[in-house]
């Protein structure tokens, strides 16, 4: 587990983070690049769009369970639940507007609550 600042460098980290257990759980080459880049939309979605003050932080796990990995992610921004986006398209003049369909292609939105004043969300990869 793991507690990040709610910057930039969240994005940074977060990503080493999930190279090194990618590396460590000796996930298959694509499903490390699929956790690489969900954990990288996430994170700037949070970062960049959550409204979490910048005092706060992140906090990330990682779990390799059998066939799938688990990635827990909560946060104090504005309430958000990403199983309620639908995709519209990318967002052609600011150059993005991808990254949540891309976690709603490669994972399971398994859960998610408010609690105390923070979102907590779970994701589910399977294991390709």
């Amino acid at each position: 587990m793991a507690y990040l600042p709610v910057s930039r460098i969240a994005v940074t980290r977060g990503l080493g983070m999930a190279r090194d257990f990618a590396g460590i759980t000796a996930l298959p080459p694509d499903a490390a690049d699929h956790l690489a880049l969900i954990v990288e939309e996430w994170l700037n979605n949070v970062t960049e769009h959550g409204g979490a003050s910048s005092g706060g932080r992140i906090v990330l796990r990682m779990q390799h369970l059998g066939g799938f990995v688990r990635l827990t992610v909560s946060d104090a921004g504005k309430p958000f639940d990403p199983r309620t986006v639908t995709f519209d398209g990318p967002n052609l003049s600011r150059g993005g507007g991808a990254g949540l369909a891309l976690i709603q292609a490669w994972c399971r939105i398994a859960d998610y609550a408010r609690r105390r004043g923070r979102n907590l969300i779970v994701f589910e990869m399977p294991l390709l």
